[in-house]
């Protein structure tokens, strides 16, 4: 290679300032918080059983919810106090990606802390207490003078817990649109980019290391009444911070926010819209690993500027239609609908359809006569279905079981990367696919029919935010997009993102997808 990095790992290196950047502010502000807020409460809670007992169960309690859980349940939370205050008092702020992880981290922080802070000031020898008073000292000045010293090895290990969890946790956040170096890891399970996956486990472990050991110094110090540990450790961690936060303010903010779900085709799809933007002179930045409700909201909010949704999602997750329609009538609602009720503007379809299907190895369906979905209910009640995390609790998951009747004897979630060699190696029967995918072909998979029509159409659609509407730059810039990509250039162009390759990534793709488009509409 003459010296010359892969390729992957020279693209990993460049978004390290920026993942990375993102990740220590939202954990070293989340920590920040949770210390703040739990060791005046645990200090307090000493001489209260009440609060104490009250403090530590909901600490518990919020640590057996799940990070990913914690950290979604926040954002519609804030997406609605924000826009009470832009009613009452006319001022708003950004529910998407900081704020929500802070809070959701800084809750996560806490339980370590409270515990270990009340271990530590119950474990002194009430000797010890009654000698500080006796001396003359008032009860704050044996609290901060005499006990928490002697207290802090054990409030120091809580702190430590504390630190590494959060910033453990902090690489869940990037479904709610905060970077981080969890932006490695989604994006490289869902292109099959295992040096992205390898690369932001090791960047957070190393982090997580790297904290821990400062902390670990600032303990010593502390313990050892050694002044000069404890201030090389403090100033570390500010310069960790300082040193991360730099290069993230020097960027400027870009004008144009193109968003991107949690899945392959949404991150070629959001690269390809970043450059036609960039083409033309606007500067465009990425939030890509959203959610489906997250990035709608976003959208209607205008905390993101543009991003390519599917008519069927619409129709089913937000409009509530339970049956099918004719593509052109589906097309045509959606876009009344997102109009009236969110202001949101549709550009138009890029031309090809993205509908979920079921799917099985062609050997085995053939094996069992099974060409349609309606063949496969009464094999059903011996077969496993294989669906994405958000599969099973859609609308159309519920119509295709209640039209078909269908009774599987087992049902399995798992990353939407993974489904189709499952189904190929045998792992599952059946897998909701997604037609644009290229490995539908690439594992000979046979997509079943489904002649009840339950399923809905799922045209690709580019939509705007409210305050985009009438941006005639954004809108030209994007306009050679409208109907120029058919389903078999789509499938090309994900079977390219995550081929393995030395060139296989998103951005690569969105370059081939353009040199397509431009090769099948010459006149462009």
């Amino acid at each position: 290679m003459n010296g010359a990095l892969h390729p992957q790992i020279a693209d990993a290196l460049a978004r390290l300032p920026d993942y990375l950047g993102g990740h220590v502010a939202v954990s070293v502000t989340a920590l920040a918080l949770g210390l703040a807020v739990s060791l005046p409460l645990a200090i307090a809670a000493m001489r209260r059983a009440g609060l104490r007992r009250a403090l530590l169960g909901v600490a518990s309690i919020v640590q057996t919810i799940p990070g990913l859980a914690l950290l979604a349940l926040f954002y519609p939370l804030l997406l609605g106090i924000a826009a009470l205050s832009e009613r009452w008092t006319g001022v708003s702020f950004s529910a998407l990606g900081f704020l929500p992880a802070v809070l959701a981290l800084a809750l996560y922080s806490m339980l370590p802390v409270l515990r270990n802070t009340v271990a530590g000031l119950s474990g002194i020898d009430p000797a010890v207490k009654e000698a500080a008073l006796g001396v003359g000292m008032t009860r704050r000045q044996a609290l901060f003078m005499v006990e928490l010293p002697l207290a802090m090895p054990v409030i120091m290990a809580g702190i430590r817990t504390s630190a590494v969890w959060v910033i453990g946790t902090a690489t869940l956040s990037t479904p709610i649109g905060q970077t981080s170096l969890g932006n490695y890891i989604f994006a490289g399970l869902q292109t099959q980019n295992w040096v992205f996956v390898l690369f932001g486990c090791v960047a957070a472990a190393v982090f997580a290391l790297a904290v821990d050991q400062l902390l670990a110094l600032i303990e010593i110090g502390v313990a050892r009444r050694k002044r000069v540990r404890t201030a090389a450790g403090a100033l570390g961690l500010a310069l960790l911070a300082l040193a991360a936060w730099l290069p993230g303010a020097a960027q400027p903010r870009a004008a144009y926010v193109v968003g991107a779900k949690s899945f392959g085709e949404q991150y070629i799809l959001a690269a390809l819209i970043e450059d036609r933007l960039r083409a033309a002179g606007l500067s465009a930045a990425r939030r890509e690993g959203l959610g489906s409700t997250v990035i709608f909201k976003a959208l209607a909010a205008g905390e993101i500027d543009v991003y390519v949704e599917y008519s069927g999602t619409t129709w089913a997750t937000q409009m509530r239609r339970s049956a099918s329609a004719p593509r052109v009538e589906v097309l045509r609602e959606v876009s009344a609908w997102l109009s009236a009720t969110h202001g949101i503007g549709t550009l138009g379809g890029l031309g090809f359809e993205n509908a979920y299907a079921l799917a099985m190895k062609r050997e085995r369906a053939e094996a069992l006569g099974i060409r349609s979905i309606a063949d496969l209910a009464s094999h059903a009640g011996n077969l496993s279905v294989g669906g994405d995390f958000e599969f099973f609790v859609r609308p159309e998951w519920t119509a295709i079981r209640n039209g078909y009747g269908l009774n599987f004897r087992e049902q399995r979630q798992m990353q939407a990367e993974f489904m189709y060699p499952a189904a190929a190696g045998g792992d599952v029967d059946v897998i909701a696919a997604y037609t644009s995918d290229g490995r539908i072909v690439q594992f000979d998979l046979l997509v079943l029919d489904d002649p009840r029509h339950t399923i809905p159409p799922y045209d690709a659609i580019l939509l705007v935010a409210p305050q985009r509407r009438g941006d005639r730059a954004l809108l030209e810039a994007l306009k050679p997009l409208i109907g120029r990509i058919d389903v078999e250039t789509m499938r090309q162009a994900n079977l390219r993102a995550g081929g393995g390759g030395a060139d296989a990534s998103p951005a690569a793709a969105a370059r081939w997808l353009w040199g397509e488009i431009g090769k099948l509409n010459p006149q462009r």
